[in-house]
């Protein structure tokens, strides 16, 4: 008999896929790709990505996923019983652990620039109904970050706005929200790639994401693709391993893995075709990236920009989305994991979420109250994003790559693969156990050194 999830299922496929990609797209789809591909080779890099993708991203997306389904519970717990019906090490219940301290760091910072986004479209709200204008893009940014108490606002109202989702559960809050926030977000990136193109640029900006640069192809740019493939996947955080556990199923997972990948590729590549044009048509230096062009150099196109209110508006409306179904899916598995302990779902999803915040003052401090302190020569902020991104994510993925190649029962794997022919599943579980560990392993060295 099939075992079910005591915090609910997903009502169908499309559920799965929309929850998916929200837990997948987030801002460094928004941001980060566009900039990676232009500076690594264009089209050359978005080749390496896309193989990154299929070798690496793929095999451990399956891997989680299949774990999480046939544990049908929080991470920590599923690896809990699945090494007592293996009889193997109960240390392997440590991936889940590590996913869920890694999503709870990720999240104490994700919801400070989460609520950068909500401070922004707030600003252009205001502005279509007489607001000030946004003339020193450099100053306003700069003030907000000077400022604890603004800071504060905006993240307790991101979290506020995640635990809300969390709070009510698998259909009554994750499958509703993303059901709204998903094509939202598709549709309005699709109206910016199609105002992009009003610029007359959108043909120059598609030359520099997709022509093909092999120049510039290192192995620098290698791990840098693989990492990004490994990341916008949401891959060792067990944020995938939890949606999973809620996946009906008679869900092939290859192919809803295979259309969550294309999905979370296609809003990186729009992504850069929003930006891009806007980017060549005023003349800013798109180098370097991150949140210097997203919140203070764009903003100064918005200005002059014909519809740039609106633009800018739509923008960070976008951001926000695709910050928040991001954060959804960070704090969803520690509070699976305190509802197993007893408590309800509603206290295990405050609780967490006040941790997270608490948790986010170092974040917000690093920016004023304590930007004098440095730690491995990083402020506050970046020393957890080494920590979590870059340290914890790469080994939690590794391990997950481990422990389905090498510690799985064969029949619990063919059991979740049903349907995949003999071929396929050789050469994912080849992929798994051979060559996923040596690129993940590659990142996380690349990360240390």
């Amino acid at each position: 008999m099939e075992k079910t999830s005591l915090h609910g299922m997903w009502s169908s496929r499309m559920a799965f896929i929309l929850a998916a990609t929200g837990s997948a797209v987030g801002l460094g789809n928004i941001w980060r790709f566009p900039y990676l591909a232009s500076d690594n080779g264009g089209g050359a890099f978005v080749l390496v990505y896309l193989a990154c993708i299929f070798f690496v991203g793929l095999p451990v997306l399956i891997a989680e996923i299949l774990i999480g389904r046939h544990g049908r519970r929080s991470p920590i717990t599923t690896l809990a019983s699945i090494t007592r019906e293996t009889g193997v090490s109960k240390g392997w219940t440590g991936i889940g652990w590590i996913g869920i301290v890694a999503g709870v760091l990720i999240l104490s910072f994700y919801s400070v620039v989460g609520g950068w986004t909500l401070r922004y479209g707030w600003l252009y709200l205001a502005q279509l109904f007489g607001g000030a204008h946004i003339t020193d893009p450099g100053a306003v940014f700069t003030s907000m970050l000077a400022n604890p108490a603004e800071l504060l606002f905006w993240h307790a109202l991101f979290m506020g706005a995640t635990v809300g989702v969390v709070a009510l559960g698998v259909e009554k809050g994750l499958e509703r929200a993303v059901r709204f926030l998903m094509p939202a977000l598709f549709l309005t990136l699709l109206l910016l790639v199609l105002y992009g193109a009003t610029t007359g640029h959108l043909g120059q900006a598609a030359a520099w994401l997709f022509r093909p640069d092999w120049s510039k192809v290192d192995a620098g740019v290698f791990v840098a693709a693989m990492g990004q493939a490994f990341f916008t996947l949401s891959l060792g955080m067990c944020a995938m391993m939890t949606y999973g556990a809620y996946l009906p199923g008679n869900v092939s997972i290859p192919r809803t893995v295979a259309i969550v990948a294309v999905c979370d590729t296609t809003v990186a590549l729009m992504a850069g075709l929003a930006i891009f044009p806007i980017v060549i048509a005023f003349g800013i230096s798109p180098e370097g990236g991150g949140p210097g062009l997203i919140f203070t150099s764009l903003p100064l196109a918005f200005e002059v920009m014909t519809g740039g209110i609106v633009y800018g508006l739509a923008f960070f409306a976008l951001l926000f989305v695709a910050a928040w179904t991001s954060s959804i899916s960070l704090l969803e598995p520690a509070t699976a994991y305190l509802v197993e302990r007893g408590r309800s779902r509603k206290g295990a999803a405050i609780l967490m979420a006040l941790l997270c915040w608490a948790l986010g003052l170092l974040t917000v401090f690093s920016f004023n109250l304590l930007s004098h302190v440095r730690l491995l020569d990083r402020d506050l902020m970046g020393l957890i994003e080494l920590v979590a991104n870059d340290i914890m994510l790469p080994v939690g993925g590794l391990l997950i790559a481990l422990f389905a190649g090498w510690v799985l029962k064969d029949n619990i794997l063919r059991e979740q693969l049903a349907g995949i022919p003999a071929w396929g599943f050789a050469l994912w579980r080849w992929l798994l156990r051979v060559l996923c560990p040596l690129l993940v392993a590659a990142v996380l060295i690349n990360a240390l050194l």
